[in-house]
C-alpha cells in the first residue's frame, strides 16, 4: 500500500521561491554590467530600419521572442514574430530587405533557425543574434551579437530554461525602452497603440472625449434667459457657456445658477445670472484629471480650451463622457 506523501513545508516552498529569484536577480545584474557597444549598435540598426524588426526563436526562446516583438510593436517600433518552422515553409516571404532580423537561441546552435540565418545572409538583411555563447553559429553569422553572460539556471537540475530566458526577456525590454527614449515616445503615442481597455481609458485626453463645434452650448452675455434655457435643453449638458464678442469664455450658467435666480428668471439676461470666471480644462489634459476636478467641485461639465487659445472654449466634456469611456 502506497504511503501518502507528506504535505509540503510552506517555509521550504518560500525558501525555494526566494532562491530562484535571487539567482535570476544576480544574473540580471551581471547582464546589466555586461552591456557594451554591441547593444548600442543593435539599437542603432533597429532605428535605421525602414521596415520592421523580425523576431524569431523556438521553444522557450520562441515564447520570449513573441513577447519582445509585442513589446517593440506596442512602443513604437514596428515588429513581427515569425515562427522558424513556418518560415521554412513560406513565411520567409514576410521578411524584406528593409527589415532587421533578431534571432534568439540560448545555445546559438538551434537547427530550426538555419533557414532564417541563410535567408538573411543571402539577401543582405541585417541580422542581430541573441545567444548565450559567443562562439556559437548564431553569433558568428550575425552582424551584431548580443551575448548573455554566463549564469546558472534556477532549475535545480540546471536544464530548464529559467535564468537564461529571464535575461533574454530583460534584454528585449532594454532594447525596446532604448528605442522608445530615442524616439521620444510619448504617452499620447502610447495611447494611440493601446486604444482599448483600461490602459486606453487611463491615457485618454480631454480632446479625445469632448464635444466640439456646434455641439458646444454657447450664448452671449446679453442673451435673454428664455433663449439660454432653450440652448441648455437643446444640448443636454445642463450648462451653457457665455462668450463675449471676441469669443472668450467669460461665464457659465448652470442648474445651480437657475435655482439661485428663480425670482423673475425669465425676464433676466444671461449676464444677470451667470457665474463669472468658470473653471476650465486644457484639451491636452488627461480625461482622468478632468473627472477628478468634476468630482471634487461637484460639477458635471467642464469647458475645454486649447493651449494656443486658453480664453476660447474649444469643447465641452461631461462626466458621462468619462464614465462611458471607462475613465476612473
Amino acid at each position: 500500500m502506497q504511503s501518502t506523501p507528506a504535505p509540503p513545508d510552506p517555509l521550504q516552498l518560500v525558501a525555494t521561491g526566494r532562491r530562484v529569484i535571487a539567482i535570476e536577480a544576480e544574473a540580471l545584474a551581471s547582464l546589466g554590467s555586461a552591456l557594451d557597444e554591441s547593444f548600442a549598435r543593435a539599437v542603432a540598426r533597429m532605428l535605421d530600419a525602414k521596415g520592421r524588426v523580425i523576431v524569431s526563436g523556438i521553444g522557450k526562446s520562441g515564447h520570449v521572442a513573441r513577447k519582445i516583438a509585442a513589446t517593440l510593436a506596442s512602443t513604437g517600433t514596428p515588429a513581427l514574430f515569425v515562427h522558424p518552422a513556418e518560415a521554412s515553409h513560406g513565411d520567409l516571404g514576410m521578411i524584406t530587405r528593409d527589415d532587421v532580423v533578431l534571432l534568439l537561441s540560448n545555445s546559438g546552435e538551434t537547427a530550426e533557425l538555419a533557414d532564417l540565418i541563410a535567408y538573411a545572409r543571402r539577401f543582405g538583411i541585417p541580422l542581430i543574434g541573441l545567444a548565450g555563447r559567443a562562439d556559437s553559429t548564431l553569433i558568428r553569422q550575425s552582424d551584431i551579437g548580443l551575448v548573455l553572460p554566463p549564469a546558472t539556471e534556477a532549475c535545480p537540475v540546471g536544464l530548464a530554461p529559467t535564468t537564461s530566458t529571464t535575461m533574454a526577456l530583460a534584454l528585449g525590454d532594454a532594447l525596446a525602452v532604448a528605442l522608445m527614449e530615442h524616439r521620444a515616445f510619448t504617452p499620447e503615442d502610447f495611447r494611440g497603440l493601446h486604444p482599448g481597455g483600461r490602459l486606453g481609458a487611463r491615457l485618454a485626453t480631454v480632446e479625445h472625449l469632448m464635444h466640439s463645434g456646434p455641439e458646444v452650448p454657447l450664448v452671449a452675455p446679453e442673451t435673454p434667459m428664455t433663449e439660454a434655457l432653450l440652448e441648455m435643453s437643446r444640448r443636454g449638458f445642463g450648462v451653457v457657456g457665455v462668450v463675449d464678442a471676441a469669443g472668450a469664455l467669460v461665464g457659465i450658467v448652470t442648474d445651480g445658477d437657475l435655482r439661485r435666480n428663480m425670482d423673475g428668471l425669465l425676464g433676466k439676461r444671461v449676464a444677470d445670472v451667470m457665474t463669472h470666471q468658470p473653471r476650465t480644462i486644457r484639451t491636452t489634459a488627461l480625461a482622468s484629471e478632468a473627472l477628478g476636478i468634476m468630482n471634487t467641485r461637484k460639477i458635471t461639465s467642464l469647458f475645454a480650451t486649447t493651449p494656443e487659445a486658453p480664453e476660447r472654449p474649444a469643447g465641452i466634456l461631461h462626466v458621462h463622457d468619462c464614465l462611458r469611456a471607462g475613465v476612473v
